[in-house]
């Protein structure tokens, strides 16, 4: 398990309109930038393990916690969490450091950021690395109308949306043990239950499954959303919709050397179209559940190490 303490010294950052705050390693391997981009409910401290190996092989390692996380802004509007915006920092971030471009690796949210930046920032992006979420098709419908069709009013996308506020308010009430709840592993299989998931996890009293963390790493992400509530990353969910428009005049094709890596336990399914959105990609497996670089975090940076090491230098 990780020592909270080893974890770098935040700076904050001011870009595109907000504050970020920006954990770093590797400084002295300027010029050669990997940003990575955490998830929903997470933080930068979720890439704990992948940060001092990258640094290790050559990496100028940048980790933002984006906005409406930690101590990064978290504007009130909703429509400032669209992916013109969340890409918009990422920019903002290279040209703060100098960069031209730089490696992305995304794990869940953080994946959909990094496929939306490749399409509308592709000059900005050399290569893309992305855990769990595979790239989704934009298809004719707008996203949380077409769950809503296919998954119901009950599921977690569409309640965020349909019910605003309502989830905020719950899992704010209960915020360690919703955490506790949801950072598990080696989850039994179990009728789904009524009501909204997220929800039910805040309020059960028992978790389900293992722990990937100890407490005192888990006190790191309790403490930042007792801190900032969860509107701010809940708000992402809710520009789903507005994403789906942004992007309607966008080449769909993600053309950089892309590595996609799923975890075969994962509730997120594979994409059986990835190689037809995404035709450069290399696709890895490994067996855990969604919270692959904290389940798995030794096999996650071999896989992620050695596709690194196998492409073409500029």
């Amino acid at each position: 398990m990780f020592n909270p303490t080893d974890f770098p010294t935040p700076s904050l950052i001011s870009v595109n309109g907000v504050t970020l705050e920006v954990f770093e390693a590797g400084r002295q391997h300027a010029g050669n930038p990997i940003v990575l981009c955490h998830g929903w409910p997470e933080h930068a401290f979720s890439w704990r393990y992948q940060i001092p190996a990258l640094a290790a092989a050559g990496y100028h390692v940048i980790v933002p916690n984006q906005r409406g996380y930690g101590h990064s802004s978290c504007p009130t509007e909703v429509t400032a969490y669209d992916i013109d915006h969340l890409a918009g920092d990422l920019v903002a971030l290279l040209d703060h450091y100098g960069y031209e471009d730089a490696t992305f690796v995304g794990h869940d949210w953080g994946a959909m950021v990094v496929w939306g930046l490749a399409l509308l920032h592709p000059n900005r992006v050399k290569q893309v690395i992305n855990l769990s979420l595979p790239y989704q098709e934009r298809g004719a419908m707008p996203w949380i109308e077409f769950m809503e069709q296919c998954l119901g009013s009950d599921y977690y996308f569409v309640h965020f949306n349909r019910q605003t506020g309502v989830a905020d308010a719950v899992l704010e009430e209960n915020t360690s043990r919703f955490l506790r709840n949801l950072f598990r592993k080696n989850e039994p299989l179990r009728e789904p239950e009524p009501g909204m998931a997220m929800i039910n996890l805040a309020r059960a009293e028992t978790p389900h499954g293992d722990p990937i963390m100890n407490d005192s790493e888990l006190a790191v992400f309790v403490s930042a959303f007792e801190a900032t509530g969860f509107t701010g990353s809940i708000n992402w969910y809710r520009n789903l919709d507005r994403n789906w428009y942004i992007l309607a005049e966008v080449s769909p094709i993600i053309r950089q050397p892309t590595l996609m890596i799923y975890g075969e336990r994962d509730a997120i399914p594979k994409s059986e179209k990835l190689q037809a959105f995404v035709p450069n990609v290399t696709v890895a497996n490994l067996d855990c559940g969604h919270w692959i670089q904290q389940e798995k975090p030794e096999e996650t940076n071999e896989i992620i190490l050695n596709w690194l090491a196998q492409l073409p230098t500029a």
